[in-house]
């Protein structure tokens, strides 16, 4: 019994999920670009309804486009996710971020407490470089495969955005030496489609050149809602192989939400006009069941028989 003793408090949990068929949710981060997110927009209930529903999907959700001269919407659409369902809700933001005072945005990540825990957070300063330069979190998740993650948003400007996504690999080495933590995701509306990046500007864009980083969102998918526009905007980018066996092939997808909630397009133009993006972790489950058969029912046997 010795031998697996240490083991069995990690082990028996997840017993019920291998042998029993039983399963863990899947971990999954979005990300949406919901346009000038202020106090009009929470007092619509629809819109407030059809975010929460959103975001209720989500671990984490980066959103994008919350004004910074009112606060109000976040702890609305915060108050309306911690009635909605079981789990509890919490925001980290980032400092107020544009060209003026008059143009300030932030950039918020809503997360389930219950999932996962805010470990450190980094504005990054440089704005020569950004418009609304990015912001960081460093998250901690004992459900997922891969443990500690950091999650970069960034709304690039349309103007700037081959600029924009050049700089970002500047961005993943000032996060890498803050945290010495390679499992870094980049997510947000980079405008990485149409006229604003089309594929020769993919040869000045170091997070295209460097074979290390992977786009999880590929580029004929697109992200919008008009009929009039067929563009892959909204991205999600991880660092390395490490990183990239971690998530669920296939995972990395748009959320139709009008389709799904049987919207009309008005209705959902509310909203935005684009669709959020989505991915999923793998959990620790997954990582067990992966396991060769003869060996994980060798150790539950020995575990079992030592145990009685």
């Amino acid at each position: 019994m010795t031998w697996c003793a240490p083991y069995l408090g990690l082990l028996l949990p997840f017993l019920c999920v291998v042998v029993w068929g039983g399963g863990v949710s899947a971990f999954r981060i979005c990300a949406y670009n919901v346009q000038k997110l202020d106090s009009k927009t929470a007092s619509n209930y629809r819109v407030l309804h059809t975010l929460t529903r959103i975001a209720s999907r989500c671990d984490i959700t980066l959103i994008q486009e919350v004004m910074a001269s009112d606060g109000s919407f976040v702890n609305t659409l915060l108050a309306s996710l911690n009635r909605y369902e079981g789990y509890h809700y919490d925001v980290v933001s980032s400092p107020s971020l544009g060209k003026s005072a008059d143009d300030l945005r932030n950039y918020v990540f809503i997360y389930r407490t219950e999932t996962v825990h805010v470990m450190g957070q980094h504005q990054y300063q440089d704005k020569n470089q950004f418009v609304r330069p990015p912001f960081a979190v460093y998250f901690l998740s004992n459900t997922t495969a891969i443990k500690n993650i950091v999650l970069v948003g960034l709304h690039a400007d349309p103007s700037s955005a081959i600029q924009e996504m050049d700089h970002l690999y500047d961005v993943f080495k000032q996060v890498l030496n803050k945290w010495n933590n390679k499992n870094v995701m980049f997510l947000g509306s980079f405008h990485a489609g149409c006229a604003h990046m089309t594929r020769p500007d993919k040869k000045n864009i170091r997070l295209f050149t460097n074979s290390s980083f992977f786009w999880l969102i590929g580029d004929k998918i697109d992200t919008t809602i008009m009929d009039e526009t067929s563009c892959a905007y909204d991205r999600i980018v991880v660092y390395g192989k490490s990183f990239l066996k971690a998530i669920t092939p296939f995972s990395a997808n748009v959320f139709n939400f009008a389709k799904e909630f049987k919207l009309t397009k008005t209705t959902a133009l509310q909203v935005s006009n684009h669709f959020p993006v989505e991915v999923m972790l793998k959990n620790s489950a997954q990582l067990l069941q992966a396991m060769p058969p003869l060996l994980l029912l060798t150790v539950t046997l020995r575990c079992f028989l030592a145990y009685l």
